[in-house]
């Protein structure tokens, strides 16, 4: 990384410079974990923690905001899930939330079934979100626990149609699992069959080298390399990686030499200046914006990206693991 894309990708809300320099500066503990105790109260994650409702929910809604009608432009992102969700992954601490487990257990009701918040519902992609989200603010969710064991498809992943009759594994529903899983077990603390699950499903994209299929070898699909932050519950190649680096390090275990290619995707998709462009974004509403639009440098992707292939070089095994 060049020290002009280091110094830019420093010039960042809280929420995203604790992991530049943890991840990619290298800072010691107490700078980093000094700049991660800002999120709470600065920034993206001040601002998102004081549009939360006296229940505990966000926009009146489990999944979907209380207003979301069939004519909204997309999946709206601003409801309860979508903002546990991203405070977690910005690194806020738990006890910034108070008691806000106790007040979902009172009042949350999935969209679907009117059913308890934290005994999760039917959607794989939405019960790791609980999962990983009750983990992180101490909630009971030991049933969702569970559930992901019974609902194990034969070829090792999951597939959020299931409920539809969908006995194939799907690549979104897959990575969204597994990420959900590693984040309980960081969390809480895993067991042997938690653990053999999240490597079955892992197994699953691994086989298919996160963008092919497994009966002819050909591409799944344009998404797979279609880079845009912030990650929602779409697969991509840069999303899948980054859980293999976290996965990779939780166990204590060098890169699968099945992602090279993958790596190679990624690589290529960086500028020249060491950033990457955001492709897209995703289309719904939103509480405010956190990276740049289409086309423009997205400081989130240079995070990721920079971060994976930093991974990826330095664990390389020589003979073995190439891009």
């Amino acid at each position: 990384m060049t020290e002009d894309a280091r110094t830019w990708l420093l010039d960042s809300d809280p929420a995203l410079r604790w992991q530049v320099e943890r991840d990619l500066v290298h800072a010691p503990p107490q700078v980093w974990q000094a700049t991660r105790d800002r999120v709470a109260r600065e920034g993206f994650g001040a601002r998102l923690l004081s549009l939360q409702d006296p229940d505990g929910q966000w926009a009146g809604g489990a999944f979907f905001p209380h207003d979301a009608t069939a004519d909204d432009p997309g999946q709206p992102w601003t409801a309860t899930t979508w903002s546990l969700n991203s405070l977690r992954e910005w690194g806020v601490d738990a006890a910034a939330l108070g008691d806000t487990a106790q007040r979902l257990h009172d009042h949350a009701r999935w969209e679907y079934e009117d059913l308890p918040y934290w005994a999760g519902e039917v959607d794989c992609c939405i019960n790791a979100y609980t999962l990983a989200n009750g983990a992180w603010l101490g909630a009971d969710v030991t049933g969702i626990r569970q559930w992901f064991l019974d609902h194990r498809l034969a070829d090792g992943g999951w597939n959020c149609e299931w409920i539809e009759g969908s006995r194939r594994s799907s690549f979104h529903s897959t990575l969204n699992t597994v990420k959900g899983l590693l984040w309980y077990e960081r969390a809480v603390g895993g067991d042997d069959a938690l653990r053999a699950a999240r490597h079955a499903g892992q197994e699953y994209l691994l086989a298919r080298r996160l963008l092919r299929r497994l009966s002819d070898g050909e591409p799944v699909a344009a998404w797979t390399t279609r880079f845009a932050a912030p990650f929602r519950w779409r697969f991509n190649v840069m999303n899948a990686l980054d859980h293999f680096r976290a996965a990779a390090q939780y166990d204590g275990v060098p890169p699968d030499p099945r992602l090279a290619e993958a790596v190679t995707l990624v690589r290529a998709a960086r500028q020249p200046d060491g950033t990457w462009l955001q492709q897209e974004r995703e289309a719904g509403r939103v509480w405010f914006d956190i990276d740049a639009g289409p086309g423009a440098p997205s400081k989130w992707l240079a995070l990721i990206g920079t971060r994976v292939l930093a991974w990826w070089d330095e664990n390389a095994v020589p003979g073995n693991i190439t891009s």
